[in-house]
């Protein structure tokens, strides 16, 4: 078995995987950096070790517990593929149902040039990132989705691979679920422009350079890092972190990925207040330090949730509406 996951993370060691890694602690060290030197009136290299690596957040239960729930996750990952795979389904779909409605021959379509593809790429970040707001959404409102969605919130301190800390049911479910927006998207654009997938920049994939557009990692750790005036459009780390927050009055906000303005049509924005703290977690949190808590435990809350619904429809109800 140590074997076998040791073969899956030299697998994942690729230059493509590693180029992305080193840009993603890149940003990690630049932001810890900025906050750092805006922060500190005296400055020196072991205070700034102690500030973006605080030994009392990585040495917490929380913390040992991320890092090896991302040990494991990583073994497991190509399991994600069929998730992901659904979006090309939806895509195809689509593109052969609408060039059939509107009579578009979908192999006319030619190789898109620098402008086009700069457009397919924003469209489709802008549809990803409404998809991932629903779904996020709906993880916090539907009891069975929030069974899996605690063992994210469960975090009681952000040490960056907090990002990772998601169920692999969880993952696997929001795979298949953002191939429906994003897979139209897709196929519209593959009725014009042909096959505009795998796209490279400086060698590194497109998604990858996603994250590190959208500060996922930095999001998930301790480093308060605002945008200012640009914050109207761009959910900065410092509003996502008050998303983890215990606080009842921060409480189903802030479900954006990398735009703002979803919470703010949506009316689920909350503005965090200047040098204001937060306290992460949630009910239960303590017993998700473990990875039976993270892995298995889930899954034994999901049943009992469903469990109880489906008693709930199954008991006849008298005929003056309660239950007998």
């Amino acid at each position: 078995m140590f074997g076998w996951i040791a073969d899956r993370l030299s697998a994942k060691l690729t230059s493509e995987n590693l180029v992305g890694m080193a840009l993603l602690l890149a940003t990690a060290l630049g932001s810890a950096l900025f906050v750092y030197w805006r922060s500190r009136e005296t400055k020196s290299l072991r205070d700034f070790i102690a500030f973006a690596a605080p030994v009392d957040v990585l040495t917490h239960p929380s913390a040992r517990a991320d890092f090896a729930f991302w040990l494991t996750r990583r073994a497991i990952m190509p399991l994600m593929i069929a998730g992901s795979t659904f979006v090309f389904g939806v895509a195809y779909a689509t593109r052969e149902v609408v060039g059939r409605i509107f009579h578009v021959d979908p192999s006319a379509a030619g190789a898109g040039g620098p402008f086009v593809m700069l457009l397919f790429t924003a469209s489709m970040l802008i549809a990803y990132d409404f998809s991932y707001y629903l779904y996020h959404n709906a993880q916090h409102r539907i009891p069975i989705l929030w069974e899996l969605h605690k063992v994210h919130h469960s975090a009681e301190v952000m040490v960056g691979v907090t990002k990772d800390r998601v169920h692999p049911l969880d993952e696997f479910m929001n795979r298949v679920w953002d191939g429906v927006i994003p897979g139209i998207c897709y196929g519209l654009w593959s009725l014009f422009v042909l096959d505009p997938v795998e796209v490279m920049v400086l060698g590194v994939n497109v998604y990858v350079m996603r994250d590190i557009l959208m500060m996922d990692f930095v999001r998930h750790t301790h480093l308060p890092i605002s945008y200012g005036r640009m914050n109207a459009v761009i959910l900065p780390p410092y509003w996502h972190q008050l998303h983890h927050s215990v606080a009842e009055k921060h409480a189903d906000k802030n479900f954006g990925l990398m735009f703002s303005f979803w919470d703010r049509l949506f009316g689920t924005l909350c503005i965090p207040d200047p040098g204001e703290t937060f306290v992460f977690g949630c009910e239960g949190a303590r017993d998700n330090q473990s990875l039976w808590g993270l892995y298995v435990a889930p899954l034994e809350r999901m049943w009992a949730v469903a469990r109880r619904r489906l008693n709930g429809w199954a008991s006849p109800i008298m005929s003056d509406g309660s239950d007998r």
